[in-house]
């Protein structure tokens, strides 16, 4: 049950990667519960319910954040749960030019072959003052 769980999640990101969201949505479960770290004033933190909402995140994510690599490069499974961590390089969009690199941790529960929840572990500091910058250059 484990591989089947990673498999799950890989086939995720291998959406995300092709800019498949909708075949990222298809992975998820119509309830699924997906949270992200940060203040109120950081337009990709929260906490979102069922694909209507998620799939706002990824429009979200794609106006403010260019990015030139995303690599999940751990797995790990325990039950229903797989952890993945990886790294990614970005550029805010109208921001100051430079890229920010970051590691992260994501947390999935998965049941019954579908994504049930869905926790980020990241720092978000550094993302929250490059937005402020591209804010400020408006």
């Amino acid at each position: 049950m484990s591989q089947q769980n990673i498999d799950v999640v890989q086939s995720g990101y291998a959406a995300f990667g092709r800019g498949d969201i909708p075949g990222l949505l298809a992975l998820l479960d119509a309830g699924v519960e997906w949270k992200t770290p940060g203040t109120p004033d950081l337009p990709t933190a929260g906490t979102r319910r069922g694909h209507a909402e998620v799939a706002a995140f990824f429009g979200t994510l794609n106006e403010i954040i260019d990015f030139e690599q995303f690599e999940p490069q751990t797995f790990l499974a325990d039950g229903d749960r797989v952890v993945v961590f990886g790294i990614d390089r970005l550029k805010v969009k109208g921001g100051s030019g430079k890229s920010l690199s970051e590691d992260w941790c994501h947390v999935f529960t998965v049941r019954g072959g579908k994504i049930v929840a869905f926790q980020e572990y990241i720092d978000t500091a550094t993302l929250a003052a490059e937005l402020k910058t591209a804010a400020a250059r408006v």
